[in-house]
């Protein structure tokens, strides 16, 4: 499977910025980077943040649905797919409740993001269900004392061994070595941040060198 990067962020002026460049094949978004970009978590407000986000030209938007009981989410992520059929993934927490809110959106035919997950054993849960990703949370694993690289390594390999189509979309990282090194074992999704994308091109060494090679061509 080829290399899929996401964009972590809710803020249209972030989605300027670094969509046009085509690194990304879609954004993720969940009610947190919605309140901090300071957008409405509603599905009107989610219905024209979608249509500025798809206008970029990204294949897939990934919406958290919510809702306090089985009905309720469902209802929502019902109506969050509607917003672009093929287009979103509705993103539930790796749950009981979002388990079985994944199991009738699946059978629907609609993309499904298994959120929160913290233990390599949860990534059975997917492919039983057989959704479409689940995100890992890189960081607040290693936040809890982990190794959280390693255990992330982990659950690809049972996804591996199990030979199942579900991609694991690393979110939560913090430095550009934990993609490289993630990527050295054949992780190829992953969701970043837009400090983190700028990190990508943050090497001292090249900047250098683009400079000297500006200074000769402009040498007499």
């Amino acid at each position: 499977m080829a290399l899929r990067l996401f964009l972590d962020s809710a803020d249209p002026k972030i989605w300027q910025q670094w969509l046009p460049s085509r690194l990304f094949h879609g954004v993720t978004t969940n009610p947190t980077l919605l309140r901090r970009a300071a957008q409405p978590c509603s599905l009107e407000g989610l219905a024209a943040l979608s249509r500025t986000a798809l206008a970029h030209g990204i294949a897939e938007l990934h919406l958290q649905a919510w809702g306090g009981t089985e009905a309720e989410m469902l209802q929502c992520g019902q109506a969050l797919a509607a917003l672009a059929p093929g287009q979103i993934a509705v993103k539930v927490p790796v749950t009981q409740q979002g388990a079985a809110v994944a199991r009738q959106l699946v059978g629907a035919g609609i993309a499904v993001t298994f959120t929160a997950c913290y233990e390599p054993h949860q990534v059975l849960i997917a492919a039983a269900l057989e959704v479409d990703y689940i995100a890992p949370y890189l960081g607040r694993i290693q936040d809890q004392g982990r190794d959280g690289v390693a255990e992330v390594i982990v659950m690809q390999r049972c996804l591996a061994g199990l030979g199942s189509n579900v991609r694991l979309l690393v979110a939560s990282l913090r430095q550009p070595s934990e993609l490289s090194r993630l990527a050295s074992e054949g992780l190829n999704t992953f969701t970043i941040s837009p400090a983190l994308a700028a990190e990508l091109f943050g090497s001292e060494s090249t900047s250098a060198a683009s400079s000297q090679f500006e200074k000769d061509a402009r040498s007499k």
